[in-house]
């Protein structure tokens, strides 16, 4: 089967065998998936001699089961996350706890971006915000895009800026009223936006060196708040300015908890909810709920989508900064 992989800094189409259904696993037909371009692009530059499978979210239909599988059959179709059982191929063999069944009236397009989806959900569970509470979300990007889209759903006072117009228009279109472009105009706003108070959490969606980001963030924070590091962004800050405001500056780990568990994921063994109420897996089914009730939009975002084999015009699209590019998706063919 082909896949997309990473190879001397280049995107390349490779084969792989054909996986199986483990016990507790599901094979899928991938109908699309969802490029991540900052951890791919990434992932890119570093890559050697040896390819790398990229991708990590992506939506497809149940073409069998393994064993001790319920309530799940063929023809059912899945939204899935998580490396390295969901990537950039046309079948994958996904542990349960990883996906989430999509109602027949969304959009296979926006479900494929269920793996960010959640990323964007646990970023906001990391923040811990409270009903009535502000956030800023800054880097307008899909991932931030979604999280502030999300902040918004959930009654936050919510505000964003990147400092590319298409891409605060975006936002803007689905419904958030406070986007900037401008530092300065997100200063100058911020306290009628929070009361005066100071925003309780900043969400950094960006990449690169971080110093003059994290400081400019603890400006906009009130007393106590959280500054919370989603994109791969450096570590360097201002103590005087972190101490001043005894700022807590957090790190969200991907999609939740049970990433990285080989129990949880390899071996499809659920936390209780009684003692781990958001999984990575309950954070998909929570972004599929989202977009099944309307509270959130993808397909807007979705700015270039190709098929599998063209791929690598949906990384060089995000690469390069082409005018408007936000969400970047590869479709699959029924009849692969």
């Amino acid at each position: 089967m082909k896949a997309v992989a990473a190879r001397n800094g280049r995107i390349i189409i490779t084969e792989l065998g054909e996986p199986e259904p483990a016990s507790g696993h599901v094979l899928l037909r991938t109908e699309y998936s969802a490029v991540s371009p900052g951890t791919e692009l990434a992932m890119t530059a570093r890559s050697g001699d040896q390819p790398v499978v990229l991708g990590y979210s992506a939506v497809g239909i149940v073409e069998r089961v393994g064993p001790g599988v319920h309530g799940i059959g063929p023809g059912d179709r899945l939204a899935c996350y998580g490396a390295p059982y969901v990537r950039h191929a046309e079948r994958l063999a996904v542990p349960v706890n990883l996906t989430a069944k999509v109602p027949e009236h969304v959009d296979p397009r926006e479900a494929a971006f269920a793996g960010l989806g959640a990323i964007a959900i646990h970023a906001l569970r990391t923040a811990e915000p409270q009903f009535g509470e502000s956030v800023v979300v800054v880097g307008l990007g899909i991932l931030g895009n979604l999280i502030a889209q999300i902040a918004n759903a959930a009654a936050l006072r919510t505000a964003g800026i990147d400092v590319r117009a298409e891409r605060a228009g975006s936002l803007r279109e689905r419904g958030v009223r406070h986007v900037y472009t401008d530092p300065a105009d997100l200063a100058r706003d911020l306290p009628a936006i929070t009361g005066g108070a100071g925003a309780d959490a900043v969400l950094l969606c960006a990449g690169g060196p971080g110093e003059a980001l994290i400081n400019q963030a603890m400006e906009w924070l009130r007393d106590r708040g959280k500054i919370v590091i989603v994109g791969d962004l450096s570590m360097s800050f201002s103590r005087a300015a972190m101490f001043d405001k005894e700022v807590r500056v957090l790190i969200s780990r991907a999609g939740g908890p049970g990433r990285y568990d080989a129990v949880y994921e390899k071996e499809n063994k659920d936390y209780p909810i009684g003692y781990v109420r958001w999984t990575e897996g309950r954070n998909v089914a929570e972004f599929v709920r989202l977009l099944a009730e309307g509270r959130i939009a993808v397909a807007p975002l979705i700015t270039h989508e190709v098929p599998l084999e063209r791929a690598e015009e949906a990384y060089a699209a995000c690469a390069q900064g082409a005018p408007g590019a936000i969400g970047a998706l590869l479709r699959y063919s029924p009849g692969s």
